[in-house]
């Protein structure tokens, strides 16, 4: 591969790139660029066969392609948060947490998750019942509140007795409810 074969349009051959070279072209990718290599680094994480490190590392640079989408406004915050806290979700879970690491740490998934919440379950729950009868852009925002929240049921098991957990399971409750 050449120094500038990155800068190319990738194809289905992004897969096969190594992390490094994943890692370069993320640095310079925008839009859609950006997209494919979330996700060809996130399959990498799923493979087994990869060593448990190697594995956090592809999924560190999973959640950097994301998070770039959003820094440059080329992805919907509520897709973007969405596939970070289910992507934090499956490495705690199927990886192990790592307090030492905040992408990895139940508690940092916790507060970000909430962080990232606008509405108190009890507003969502009391838009929700009548959610039918709303303007579209209060059910599209019922909906964001939904689909970053998919992840709770599995993240209350790691967290100890607390509010955060709390103000979680009462989301967990709420969530079934909305649109």
């Amino acid at each position: 591969m050449s120094d500038d074969a990155y800068r190319e349009e990738p194809g289905d051959g992004l897969s096969t790139w190594t992390l490094d070279q994943l890692q370069t072209f993320i640095h310079d990718a925008r839009g859609q660029q950006l997209e494919m290599a979330r996700i060809a680094a996130q399959e990498q994480v799923y493979y087994s066969s990869h060593p448990q490190e190697a594995r956090r590392e592809w999924a560190k640079l999973s959640l950097l392609a994301n998070r770039r989408m959003l820094n440059n406004a080329e992805g919907h915050s509520a897709r973007v948060a969405q596939q970070e806290f289910m992507l934090r979700m499956w490495v705690i879970d199927r990886l192990g947490p790592d307090d030492t690491d905040p992408d990895w740490s139940p508690e940092a998934l916790a507060s970000d998750t909430l962080d990232a919440l606008t509405f108190t379950p009890t507003q969502a729950a009391d838009l929700a019942e009548g959610w039918r009868d709303l303007p579209i852009e209060q059910i599209r925002e019922l909906r964001w509140h939904k689909n970053p929240t998919a992840h709770l049921e599995s993240l209350i098991g790691y967290l100890a007795p607390g509010s955060v957990r709390e103000r979680l399971v009462t989301w967990t409750a709420t969530r079934p409810l909305l649109p």
